[in-house]
């Protein structure tokens, strides 16, 4: 499917922060994100912020593919203190991995420097027809990761509705 000629889907963005979630900290990635989404031709339908909490991060997920959207991307709560819950949460939600774009997004945080894109024990994979990805949370391992991600997902979203069979 070729991005300059139709839009790649619709996407959601669940920023993990529990300091963000209780609008403590204004977000800053979420609107990166979806601007990156959009450059890449998708509609995104919201930015959500949640708590690092397994419920609510599972909640944001089973919503997103309850409503249809063709790609998630959740960002933070990816490495390994103890508040670090999304790859537990979005374990649940998958049903099936895509452990290669989850390696490939970790070799190339680590090519551009990105400790916690590196460190990140962050999930790729499939819900239904939803294609669910977690990034890292800091800028640089957003920007890298959708670097990384933008010229796969295309791919993924049309095989998973048919028109790459």
């Amino acid at each position: 499917m070729d991005m300059e000629d139709s839009r790649l889907g619709r996407a959601l963005v669940v920023i993990v922060n529990d300091r963000t979630a209780s609008r403590d900290e204004p977000d800053t990635n979420g609107p990166l994100v979806s601007e990156l989404l959009s450059e890449a031709g998708f509609h995104v339908d919201a930015t959500v912020a949640v708590a690092a909490d397994p419920v609510e991060i599972r909640n944001a997920l089973n919503t997103a593919v309850i409503g249809g959207v063709d790609l998630v991307v959740t960002v933070g709560g990816t490495g390994v203190s103890p508040r670090d819950v999304t790859p537990d949460a979005t374990s649940g939600v998958l049903d099936r991995s895509i452990p290669g774009i989850a390696e490939a997004l970790r070799a190339s945080g680590l090519a551009a420097g990105s400790v916690d894109a590196c460190l990140s024990r962050g999930l790729v994979g499939v819900s239904g027809s939803t294609l669910v990805v977690n990034l890292a949370g800091s800028r640089s391992a957003v920007r890298d990761g959708m670097a990384t991600l933008t010229p796969l997902v295309g791919h993924v979203i049309s095989e998973l509705s048919g028109l790459d069979a």
